[in-house]
């Protein structure tokens, strides 16, 4: 038998964006635990704006294990909240999803790093050159000293966890990166990019600097941070064709508010029409256009409008 170190990973009941929480246990077993041997935990739910003080008890329900590269005999165990009784906890968006093991997602999730409360590269008070030589950048004046260090090293520990990590790049803002997962099944797609973030920003505290999701933190001629998802349905896949995209595209134009509205917030101040995005208030597709709502890869309208759809 060996002590096993398990972090247990959860989002909180905060709104409109919950954040991440994690608690550590030791328990013994005779080989890396698999899902099956894991315990439910428990945590002080009044804490993570998801009980009352009087009745503070939330339980947590392993759902999807990955090795912690970082630590001797680790396990990152990530958990949907469940109340005492054993159903979902209304914070439970987990519970909410229809799982469909041939639905595949390619997320590409920008963000920028922050130290004491200031955007990675940019000087206090001020401002660095103009977008233009940051996308994809390579020297110092582009993508500074440590953003490089801590994209590499948050791939690296992805890879040792199973997570299946596609990629990393500089993105066109001073101080913005990017890094993509792919995952085949709703919930595994979902697990795995919530696992990544939790890495990056324990990663972050190495390093002293802060992991900024928001999707607008700088005003004025800057790029904004989305999270593009690349993805693909089994028909899409296999059968496709241009009637059934187009079908397809219907149904998002009639449905475009009510997916937005779940987005995430103060995705007004990011969808303007501007910066590689449309107007929020519109839908529109476009092949390899990066101004609409859908992008079509070139290799999917060439294939008989099969594939996959950004």
């Amino acid at each position: 038998m060996a002590k096993y170190r398990l972090d247990y990973i959860w989002l909180d009941g905060y709104t409109p964006v919950p954040n991440l929480r994690t608690k550590c246990c030791i328990k013994e077993f005779d080989e890396f635990p698999t899902l099956e041997q894991l315990p439910e935990w428990g945590f002080d739910g009044s804490s993570t704006q998801q009980a009352d003080g009087g009745d503070s008890d939330c339980v947590l329900k392993p759902v999807a294990i990955y090795a912690d590269g970082t630590r001797e005999n680790g396990a990152l165990v990530m958990c949907e909240v469940m109340l005492p009784d054993g159903s979902p906890h209304p914070s439970n968006a987990r519970a909410t999803i229809l799982d469909d093991e041939n639905a595949w997602f390619g997320f590409e999730q920008e963000y920028f790093f922050k130290k004491d409360g200031n955007i990675l590269g940019f000087p206090k008070g001020g401002y660095p050159e103009p977008q233009g030589g940051y996308y994809c950048g390579v020297g110092y004046k582009n993508v500074g000293d440590i953003g490089r260090a801590i994209a590499d090293e948050h791939l690296d520990l992805c890879l040792y966890a199973g997570i299946n990590h596609e990629g990393i790049n500089a993105e066109v803002a001073m101080g913005q990166w990017e890094f993509q997962v792919f995952g085949k099944g709703s919930k595994k797609a979902a697990d795995q990019i919530w696992v990544a973030r939790f890495l990056l920003e324990r990663l972050g505290e190495e390093y002293g600097v802060d992991i900024e999701y928001h999707c607008k933190p700088l005003q004025g001629d800057w790029n904004g941070s989305g999270m593009h998802c690349n993805f693909s349905t089994e028909k899409l896949r296999e059968e496709g064709g241009k009637e059934y995209f187009e079908k397809l595209m219907a149904a998002f134009e009639k449905n475009c508010m009510e997916h937005i509205a779940v987005y995430g917030p103060d995705n007004d101040q990011r969808l303007t029409g501007l910066h590689e995005t449309q107007s929020i208030d519109k839908f529109s597709w476009g092949i390899a256009d990066r101004g609409a709502s859908v992008r079509v890869p070139h290799s999917f309208a060439k294939n008989d409008w099969k594939g996959y759809l950004e």
